[in-house]
This record gives C-alpha cells, structure tokens and sequence, in this order.
C-alpha cells in the first residue's frame, strides 16, 4: 500500500508538469491568461504554467495569407465586374489579437473582401485595370489602419484577376483595334508631312542653286541605265530653257 500511494504521487507530479510546461516554437507566443485577467505574452522556448490557474492561447507571428474571393463589384462608370485578391498580413501584438478581436482571422478576411468592394466602386474601369498598383496600395493602406487595434500588420495587397463581362471584353478589343489604327493614320500622315516638308526645302535650294538640279539630273540617269538595257541619250537641261523660251 505504502508503494502504491508513491506511484500515485509520482504520477500526480508527472501529470503536473505536462501540464504547467509548454515549449513554443521561434514564430509561436503564448498570450497567457491567469484567472481570466492577461498577464501578456510569453515566449519563444519554455514557458511554466500553473495548472488550472493559468490558461494559454497560442499565436503565430508567420506571415498569413489571406485568399479573397471574387466580389461582385459595380464601378464608378456603372461597369459590372468580378474582383478577387490575396492579403499578406501577420500578427505583431499577440495580446492584441486574441483579446481585441474574435478570431481574427475570419476578421480580416471580412474586412478585406467589404474594402475591395469599396475601393473598386468608387474608382473607373480604366483605373482599375491601368493602375493596379494604385489600387493595391490604397486596399492595404486602409486594411492597415483598420486592423492596427487588433495587433495586425498588413503588408501588402494584391489584385489577382478582374473578370469582365463578356460584352464589356468585346467592346474594348473594337477599342484596341480602332487605336491601332488611329496610331497608324497618326504615323502615316507625320511621314507625309516630314516628306512634303524635305520637298519644299529642296525645292528652295534649287531656286537659289539651279547647278543642284543638273546634279540631280545626271544622277537620275546613272540610276535609270543601271536599271534598263536601253540606250538613254542625255539631254542637258539648258537645251530645254531654250527650247521653253522660244516656244
């Protein structure tokens, strides 16, 4: 009997300190609650705990990440669309988290997909589809300040697909196109005017330097005897000033 009351003790003890021990990771802390009142955070490594006093609710500092489903989203041109993102955001007050705010996570993610739905809203088509970046920043500027009472850091927010209607996709491919051919007519006509601009001005410098047109002349037929096998007979320009004057 003697024995058996030791053995009884020894496990008592054993049992105690596998419950008053924990080990937490590098990226864990322990928010711990003693008779219902926070006495903080504790970790990494070991950590004593009063069995039945003491209650602990573990927390990861690792960076989480947040999927947010499509939302259906009317922008500020009256343009149905489908929206989704990916929020990146980790815990930075451990207390924070657990005490402010009833599972954060599920917090976060409602927030997140009510600021997508407003920040696309109030914003063009062209704006969104052109200037993602601008949206990317302005989503987590507000999820930031939003969730900093609930220890929460965002770090960044990422538009991943925007689904337009089928019309709306049609009508911007006849956009694309028309542009297309607006840069095109664009570049043709500059052409037009540079070579119309380059005639003029050699037209001025033979007015001014008539031997530029003789030049001209001579290379002319050089060119037109390497390109044909019949035999051209120069005529020099002055035959035909005479011949003009005297008609």
């Amino acid at each position: 009997m003697p024995f058996s009351g030791f053995g009884i003790v020894i496990v008592i003890v054993v049992l105690f300190f596998a419950s008053a021990i924990k080990v937490l990771r590098e990226y864990e802390r322990g928010v711990v609650f003693r008779l219902g009142r926070v006495i903080g955070a504790k970790g990494p490594g070991l950590i004593i705990l009063i069995p039945i006093i003491d209650r602990m609710t573990k927390i990861s500092l690792r960076v989480h990440t947040l999927d947010v489903p499509h939302q259906d989203v009317i922008t500020f041109d009256n343009v149905s669309v489908k929206v989704n993102a990916v929020v990146y955001f980790r815990v930075v007050e451990p207390v924070n988290a657990v005490v402010e705010v009833e599972e954060y996570l599920y917090a976060t993610s409602q927030l997140a997909q009510t600021t997508l739905r407003s920040v696309c809203g109030g914003v063009e088509l062209d704006t969104i589809l052109a200037h993602r970046e601008k949206i990317n920043d302005e989503i987590q500027s507000i999820l930031d300040q939003q969730t900093d009472p609930w220890g929460i850091k965002v770090i960044s927010v990422e538009v991943k697909h925007i689904d337009l209607p089928q019309e709306m996709q049609r009508a911007m491919a006849r956009q694309a196109v028309a542009e297309r051919d607006r840069r095109a007519k664009v570049i043709n006509a500059e052409g037009e005017f540079q070579a119309a601009k380059r005639l003029s001005e050699a037209a001025e410098i033979i007015s001014v330097h008539p031997q530029a047109l003789q030049l001209r002349y001579l290379q002319t037929l050089v060119e037109m005897s390497s390109e044909t096998t019949t035999t051209l007979i120069p005529l020099p320009l002055d035959l035909l000033g005479l011949a003009k004057k005297s008609g």
